[in-house]
């Protein structure tokens, strides 16, 4: 699942008179598709996600979900697929035929990339690994799996369904079933949590040996219940060693961070997430999902669908519910705060080529970023430092007026 941002209100420094080129190339697209319900909302949730009913509305939503990207064909330009990421929600909830349905119908329309990465999230429930079997024979070839923590107090604070058990049993599971990439979903900074608890959780998921593992903090997003009323969460002294200790238990077993959050084996990381971070092309299908596109005139435009199920579903109502053209003061922010998420960042030639503004629009940003020891002094390259990527928020105040 993605969130976007929007930079609306932002100046950046030196950007507004610069002209935008034609892009010379179109970047990589990939296609997000949320499925919004759950067996149950966990309370520090803030995504698009709802309770399930007992029968769930699949057939319907598989047509809409179609009939959405029907109307996003025409800003495709004849390009290939190269990831799919089913979100949520819970996407597993969904049965093997409805959802080989929908991927027969996506193919049908978009061309699939030879090597396509086809990302199915889902939770540890029994109920849902009996169908792992069935989904790889769909041609989905890597799961995330929702474990966030295998220890029953946890499990329990974070409102949580499975269990500690079903958590390690979905592991083997999806192997067994033939899914040699996947990856497990961990957080830490959980309620009451202390260094030992966080690394015992780490083991745990590196014992099990997944070819990726989302490692992120807790924190208390408005609109859920946690906010409203919040847990008692770790001193920032003991997050601290947490982030520490978990980041070097990591990389000694071979699990390299290329992203804030993301830890991969060699040749492992998420194809469908480095193109979010690259600023590829995205498209979004289903309930509150969000696109970017670009066209070969210049434009990027970002989109929104219709948040609410219920009115997705209906006939009467559009599925987009809005449209946003980045202007060039905007892209430059927008650029800036997927690319350098990333540990190793991007070659500086994939800005032109992805925003059509050159470097130069970038300059006084950039000079004052390196001189802050935020930002690598690499002309080849645009990342952070060590100290950029821990205030990120900072380096990216650097290229606003």
């Amino acid at each position: 699942m993605t969130r976007d941002s929007s930079a609306s209100s932002l100046i950046i420094g030196g950007a507004a008179s610069s002209p935008r080129a034609p892009l010379p190339t179109l970047p990589p697209l990939a296609l997000y598709i949320h499925i919004p319900w759950c067996v149950r909302k966990c309370p520090y949730c803030d995504f698009n996600s709802h309770t399930a009913s007992p029968v769930l509305p699949e057939q319907e939503y598989v047509d809409a979900l179609l009939a959405d990207l029907d109307q996003d064909l025409h800003a495709i330009y004849g390009r290939e697929l190269t990831s799919i990421f089913f979100g949520g929600g819970t996407p597993s909830l969904f049965s093997a035929e409805a959802l080989g349905r929908l991927l027969e119908g996506v193919e049908q329309r978009i061309p699939f990339a030879d090597d396509i990465e086809i990302t199915l999230e889902a939770n540890p429930g029994t109920f849902e690994q009996e169908k792992f079997v069935a989904y790889r024979k769909l041609g989905i070839n890597r799961l995330s799996i929702g474990i966030q923590s295998f220890q029953q107090a946890k499990l329990e604070a974070l409102g949580r369904i499975h269990n500690g058990d079903e958590a390690v049993r979905a592991a083997g599971m999806a192997r067994q079933a033939g899914f040699d990439n996947f990856n497990l979903d961990l957080m830490h900074g959980l309620p009451d949590q202390s260094l030992d608890d966080a690394l015992s959780d780490l083991r745990q998921a590196i014992e099990l040996k997944p070819t990726h593992i989302s490692w992120y903090q807790l924190t208390l997003e408005p609109n859920t219940v946690f906010w409203n009323q919040p847990p008692v969460l770790p001193e920032d002294d003991t997050l601290w060693d947490i982030q520490e200790a978990g980041q070097a238990l990591l990389a000694e077993y071979g699990y390299a961070q290329y992203e804030v959050s993301a830890y991969a084996q060699a040749g492992r990381p998420a194809r469908h997430n480095l193109n979010y971070w690259s600023f590829g092309d995205f498209i979004g299908i289903g309930a509150g999902a969000h696109g970017k596109l670009s066209h070969p005139d210049g434009r990027i435009v970002r989109t929104w669908k219709t948040r609410l199920p219920k009115d997705y579903l209906n006939p009467a109502k559009s599925f987009q519910a809005g449209e946003k053209s980045l202007t060039n003061e905007e892209m430059p922010f927008e650029f800036l705060m997927n690319a350098l998420r990333l540990t190793a960042g991007v070659e500086s030639r994939l800005y032109p080529e992805r925003t059509g503004l050159s470097l130069e629009s970038l300059a006084e940003g950039r000079a004052a970023a390196e001189q802050s020891g935020l930002l690598q002094v690499e002309p080849s390259r645009l990342a952070a430092t060590e100290r950029g990527q821990l205030f990120l928020n900072d380096l990216l105040q650097q290229f606003l007026n």
